[in-house]
C-alpha cells in the first residue's frame, strides 16, 4: 500500500497571480515617453495593451517595463529583425501577453453572457439525443456465402 500523502496546508497547487480579468475597467494608459517619435504601430500596440483586460493587473512598478518593451516593439518596426522578435517574446512573457502567457499566470477573462449562451446552444445542438430503444446490431447484414 502506498504512503498516504502528508497533510500540508502551505501545498496548495495554487498561484497567487491568479484572476479573473475583466474587458470593462477604467485603467487610464500612461503616455509613452515624449522625447522620441513613436512609430504608429508601437502607439496602436500600447494603446491596446492598456484597453485590454490585462491592464487592471499591472502594478506602476510594470510600466517601467512595459516602456522597455514598448522601445523593442518600436524598434522592430522600423529594422525588424529575429533577435528582436524574439526578445520581445520573452519579455512580454513577464506582461501576459498571449494566451500562454495568461494561462501561465492562471489570469481567465471574463466570457460574457453572450458567449456563454453560444456555446450552450452550440453544445445542445451539435449532441445528438440519445435514442430510447437499442440500435440495430450492424452484424446483421452479414450472410454467408458458399
Amino acid at each position: 500500500m502506498p504512503p498516504m500523502p502528508k497533510n500540508n496546508p502551505a501545498r496548495r497547487n495554487r498561484t497567487a497571480t491568479r484572476a479573473t480579468l475583466s474587458a470593462a475597467h477604467s485603467v487610464k494608459a500612461p503616455e509613452l515617453p515624449p522625447a522620441h517619435d513613436w512609430h504608429p504601430m508601437t502607439v496602436s500596440w500600447w494603446e491596446d495593451i492598456w484597453a485590454s483586460p490585462m491592464a487592471p493587473e499591472y502594478d506602476s512598478s510594470d510600466v517601467h517595463g512595459l516602456f522597455i518593451l514598448a522601445a523593442l516593439v518600436d524598434e522592430f518596426w522600423l529594422n525588424p529583425s529575429k533577435d528582436l522578435a524574439g526578445e520581445i517574446r520573452l519579455q512580454r512573457q513577464c506582461f501576459g501577453l498571449s494566451p500562454i502567457d495568461r494561462r501561465r499566470l492562471q489570469w481567465e477573462i471574463e466570457r460574457t453572457d453572450e458567449a456563454q449562451e453560444r456555446g450552450r446552444r452550440r453544445r445542445t445542438t451539435s449532441t445528438p439525443a440519445p435514442s430510447g430503444g437499442k440500435k440495430p446490431d450492424p452484424r446483421a447484414v452479414l450472410r454467408s456465402v458458399s
